[in-house]
């Protein structure tokens, strides 16, 4: 690597996912002296974002030499990490692909990882990332490609596929699923060791720990969710008396999975909650940075997010163990096709990131996660290809879909509207 690291992230003008970024890059002295090159499209937000940067920055002491770009070519010239979380007028489509399909009598939920939305959202941005991966073959082949975007599996699986440029998703899925168990345990999150392996948004809770006793606590946990309200996580608590083991990350995530999904509640995302949280935190750091309001503390404290771990134990050797990361399977579960790709523990030392295999998913539940590597294989390959008859293929492969017309009507509907993004990648 270069003397000086070289840090780049894509779509560094969003306001929510930009801050989450810079609490972790700045509350750790390891990266003192690298270069972070904030990318963004939109000059006034990315500007907005490099203030805000050099702000926390300076009063954190981290010591990283920042600037900004919306060259994003130039930008990855030598970059040794490149951190990826751009999305295409996020809240609108997917709101499109969270509505259109219910006009057809599609019942799913949320839209974005998947049934119909999952392949929309693969098909508009698969491109975007391999305008960005074929850049870096040319100007950083070295350089980690580190994707926070949705759809996850999708992604991390085509770029197993289509690259030799290293790659890995980062998901805070698994501490969402620890914070549901633990919940319902009664028992502190900290308290709560859990250990998971699966897909993205629908991993298996192999091993459900007490960290003080080292006890299991899948019993404790069976018995107790029995006696929880019906309205607690329904969809996820049938799983769990059905397979033995909790699945995903909440019900609306695991459920896009599955035909009887919108059993756990049929709401997509709160697309008015969302622009109302963005709106307040726009005003908050424009009040910041004004001088008119002092920073929150939280601004200066890590976000959780693993990136930034990531980071640091590559650069110095560390043999950190990272809770959950997706990553191209290739026999890291054992009983899911090589081609697929997989969400399980890292180590990452200075030799790059390591897997860690769990051994074989209990063979149900690998049953039922192969049927999605299906529809994600073939989404990829649609979105690579820009092939309209090949995206038919995939919806009619997804159990979400159960009528062969409503899934040629919402093709044809989602396809006009995604047709200024979809082209073929290779």
């Amino acid at each position: 690597m270069s003397a000086v690291t070289k840090i780049v992230f894509l779509g560094a003008s969003s306001a929510s996912f930009g801050m989450s970024m810079f609490r972790d890059l700045f509350s750790t002295p390891d990266l003192t002296g690298s270069q972070l090159v904030l990318v963004g499209r939109d000059a006034e937000r990315l500007g907005r974002s490099e203030r805000v940067a050099r702000l926390v920055n300076e009063r954190t002491g981290a010591g990283l030499k920042i600037e900004s770009t919306t060259d994003w070519r130039a930008a990855l010239d030598g970059a040794n990490f490149v951190v990826h979380s751009t999305a295409i007028d996020r809240n609108r489509l997917w709101r499109l692909d969270f509505e259109i399909p219910r006009k057809y009598g599609i019942r799913h939920t949320l839209g974005e990882n998947g049934g119909p939305g999952g392949l929309f959202f693969t098909l508009r941005t698969l491109p975007v990332v391999f305008d960005f991966v074929r850049e870096m073959e040319r100007r950083c082949p070295e350089a980690w490609f580190i994707n926070f975007s949705n759809p996850e599996s999708r992604i991390v699986l085509a770029l197993g596929q289509h690259t030799k440029i290293r790659s890995l998703g980062l998901c805070h899925g698994i501490f969402l699923a620890r914070a549901q168990v633990a919940s319902i345990l009664g028992l502190p999150e900290e308290r709560v060791d859990v250990w998971g392996a699966g897909l993205n948004h629908f991993q298996c809770l192999l091993h459900i720990r007490d960290r003080d006793t080292g006890a299991d606590l899948y019993p404790q946990l069976k018995e107790k969710e029995k006696r929880l309200q019906e309205s607690v996580a329904p969809l996820t608590r049938k799983l769990l008396r059905a397979f033995g083991y909790w699945l995903g990350c909440g019900d609306s995530h695991v459920g896009e999975y599955f035909s009887f999904g919108w059993e756990g509640g049929e709401d997509g995302y709160n697309f008015d909650w969302d622009d109302r949280e963005r709106a307040k935190l726009l005003q908050l750091i424009d009040e910041v940075l004004a001088g008119r309001v002092a920073m929150p503390p939280w601004w200066l404290q890590p976000s959780g997010e693993r990136a930034a771990t990531i980071i640091c134990s590559v650069l110095h050797d560390r043999k950190q163990l990272i809770e959950s990361g997706v990553v191209y399977n290739q026999g890291v579960i054992p009983n899911l096709p090589a081609n697929a790709a997989v969400e399980v523990p890292l180590v990452a030392d200075a030799a790059g990131v390591h897997p860690v295999s769990l051994g074989p998913l209990p063979d149900a539940v690998s049953k039922l996660m192969a049927i999605q590597v299906n529809v994600q294989q073939l989404a990829v390959e649609a979105a690579m290809q820009g092939s309209k008859e090949l995206a038919l293929q995939a919806l009619l492969v997804d159990p979400v879909i159960n009528s062969e017309d409503a899934a040629r009507g919402l093709l044809e509907e989602l396809w006009e509207i995604n047709r200024p993004y979809i082209r073929r990648c290779i």
